[in-house]
């Protein structure tokens, strides 16, 4: 693959990633992690707005739909040390490029979370990383996933008249990482925990139950849910075992399990960041580590087997975006946390 990089910014310890369309124009969101600010750029890499100075711990944030400028982020995730007081808060601009602040619900050790659609309902789903803790590096406390009907209107919500929460799942130790995806049409999510891989798919209607699937019994960090041979079945990219260093893929077997068929060949310290999707025209795994080499590596199905390119070495990416800019070209924007820069990827067609 082929590629400029343009630095377009440095933010301590830079973190979270998303997508906003603000004033009509598709833009996008780098957040910190400590108490930092949060910074909007236009697709071209453009700072165009401050939302906040802080406070900070941004693990996540997702546009609110059909609402122009206004998104949900996770605010006081600092570590899973220091993540009591998590919530995750609505910012709202006016006309005049001012940014509104309010919370949404208070989420104690929030980490992340999504907003998924079915059948014309908006749910909030949100997962915690753990439930409690009485001293450092305590994981006595399992996570869970929490779920609400997302309104179409949030102005009413604020600190006094918060979001309600229904526990959907508990007993989910380290749970870590969360991704979007659609199965046959319907938007779910992957959660991964200690005890594996989890797909949660909301229901027809919000009178009947979400469905809960465990597709792999293998301790995950994150995952990611993808057809990398063109075989017409999903595959799994995984980072096994939290802030782990073992990248894998698993292919469905023939009972129907998934089943390891690809590890990358080295450990890679502490694996963090993740997507998979199309990019250059072929389904490819990329991903990042925070420690040691500090890679971030595009993997692909080549000639009958798995194939890695090295994009850049020494930087150490939280995490990655990708989006097609209005040109129709590939790009991907990387938090560079250990070394406090936000990259941009332009890829050639």
């Amino acid at each position: 693959m082929k590629y400029q990089k343009k630095v377009i910014s440095d933010l301590n310890l830079c973190y979270s990633l998303a997508e906003l369309t603000y004033k009509g124009q598709h833009c996008f969101l780098v957040a910190a992690e400590k108490h930092d600010p949060c910074y909007l750029f236009d697709e071209a890499g453009t700072k165009i707005a401050e939302p906040w100075a802080g406070p900070g711990g941004v693990m996540t944030m997702q546009q609110v739909p059909e609402h122009d400028g206004q998104f949900l982020a996770t605010h006081e995730f600092y570590s899973p040390n220091d993540s009591k007081n998590a919530r995750i808060i609505i910012c709202t601009p006016d006309e005049e490029g001012k940014w509104d602040v309010r919370t949404l619900v208070n989420a104690p050790f929030v980490h992340r979370f999504g907003i998924l659609k079915r059948n014309g309902i908006h749910y909030l789903i949100i997962c915690c990383l753990k439930s409690g803790h009485e001293y450092k590096d305590d994981w006595r406390f399992p996570g869970g996933v929490y779920v609400a009907v997302l309104p179409e209107n949030l102005d009413d919500f604020d600190e006094n008249n918060q979001l309600k929460l229904v526990k959907l799942k508990d007993g989910m130790l380290k749970n870590h990482g969360y991704c979007a995806t659609t199965i046959d049409g319907v938007e779910c999510a992957l959660v991964t925990c200690d005890e594996g891989v989890f797909l949660f798919t909301p229901p027809e209607s919000p009178a009947e139950q979400w469905e809960i699937k465990q597709l792999l019994d293998v301790p995950a960090s994150d995952a990611v849910i993808c057809d990398f041979d063109s075989d017409g079945k999903l595959e799994l990219g995984i980072i096994e075992k939290f802030h782990g260093d073992v990248l894998s893929i698993y292919r469905i077997n023939d009972q129907g399990k998934y089943e390891k068929c690809w590890e990358y060949p080295e450990k890679l310290e502490m694996l963090h960041a993740i997507w998979a999707g199309t990019l250059c025209g072929k389904k490819r795994f990329v991903v990042g580590n925070r420690r040691g080499n500090r890679k971030t590596i595009a993997v692909s199905w080549e000639a009958g087997e798995y194939q890695t390119e090295i994009i850049e070495e020494n930087t150490g990416a939280a995490n990655i975006l990708h989006f097609m800019n209005k040109e129709g070209k590939d790009i991907i924007v990387a938090a560079n946390r250990e070394i406090n820069e936000v990259a941009m990827f332009i890829f050639e067609k």
